[in-house]
């Protein structure tokens, strides 16, 4: 058919429209984060209930008649997700004018599943590889990934659900040129290398970086290191930025935000404004990222997977309902990302 290619991990991929070269950015883990530290600034109290009331809502997020795990003990969990979109037009933020969900033209690319504890002290960012075999509800066995394409966010939703039986409070999501022009806004970014250097990147650039994979010794796993890796250099960059003094540099990143992030429906302007003043202190030194418990990588018809290690994991998604991520990350080996410097 003319409209469109060959499947993609069973997902129809259509032609004639040109892909970003990284397939996405991420959602930037703790988004709200950057809000919190514009928006205690200086700029008033107007500006920090304007611009909390500007992020997009999106409808239907949560799946029905599905299974939901008990709450979590103490703080509150999100999944947050990166969009590789096929659209021609914004389709999040408060300049969508596409669907944020249509079949085969969005597909979810980085998630993260992101735990505050009920202190507010600091955040832990777990990433879920894209290509995890799970089970996805109704459908069988597949890649994470498909989960979004297939049913939007509340199919990832009931995904991710049951496989951590973790509950999701809140969804969020952005698209890769959000975050590209989010980087432009601070002057780019300067990225700690694996050789300890540092490269100064514009959005365009980081978007490269984050989306290598093929050339990294060890693929998937290395590039989730680098989304966290950007994400946290820019959340760096925007907190310690001169932008935080200057009025019109201030707006400009505010309007670029509000309009590339959308989150749940469920996600009142009160609740946001509160998450932003408990989390005003916390930097990026405080936040810890790391990758899910994995065994290793194999071939499913075809296709190159991750599985996931289940029996380490548990103890992870343990510590999430029990509010006790920090005594885990403490006491147990995982895949993460060097401390940050601040």
């Amino acid at each position: 058919m003319s409209g469109e290619a060959e499947a993609e991990d069973g997902i129809p991929v259509r032609r004639g429209r040109r892909r970003p070269r990284a397939r996405t950015v991420l959602l930037t883990a703790l988004t709200l984060l950057v809000a919190a530290v514009l928006l205690t600034s200086g700029v008033g109290y107007w500006a920090y209930e304007h611009y909390t009331g500007r992020v997009q809502r999106i409808p239907q997020t949560f799946p029905t008649n599905a299974p939901v795990p008990a709450a979590s003990k103490g703080g509150q969990n999100f999944l947050l997700m990166g969009l590789d979109s096929r659209s021609d037009v914004p389709t999040t933020g408060s300049d969508a004018k596409g669907s944020l969900w249509k079949y085969g033209d969005q597909r979810s690319d980085a998630m993260m599943l992101v735990h505050i504890p009920a202190d507010h002290s600091a955040a832990y960012v777990v990433s879920l590889p894209r290509d995890s075999w799970v089970d996805i509800p109704g459908r069988g066995r597949a890649k994470l990934n498909a989960a979004f394409s297939w049913g939007g966010p509340p199919l990832l939703i009931d995904t991710v659900q049951r496989l951590t039986d973790v509950r999701v409070d809140h969804f969020a999501v952005i698209d890769w040129n959000g975050f590209r022009k989010l980087t432009d806004a601070v002057g780019g970014v300067d990225i700690l290398m694996s050789d300890g250097e540092r490269r100064h990147m514009n959005g365009e650039q980081a978007l490269d970086y984050v989306g290598e994979r093929k050339d990294l010794p060890n693929g998937d796993f290395d590039r989730t290191h680098r989304q966290q890796n950007y994400l946290r250099t820019v959340l760096e960059k925007v907190m310690s930025s001169a932008s935080l003094k200057d009025p019109l540099q201030l707006k400009k990143t505010l309007d670029i935000f509000t309009a590339t992030v959308s989150v749940d429906e469920r996600f009142g302007d009160g609740q946001l404004r509160e998450l932003v003043w408990n989390m005003r202190d916390v930097r990026a030194g405080d936040m810890t990222f790391m990758n899910a418990p994995v065994k290793g990588t194999g071939m499913v018809g075809g296709q190159s997977v991750v599985h996931l290690d289940t029996t380490r994991a548990a103890a992870l998604w343990k510590a999430y309902r029990d509010d006790s991520v920090g005594a885990y990350v403490e006491s147990n080996p995982v895949d993460r990302l060097r401390p940050a410097t601040n």
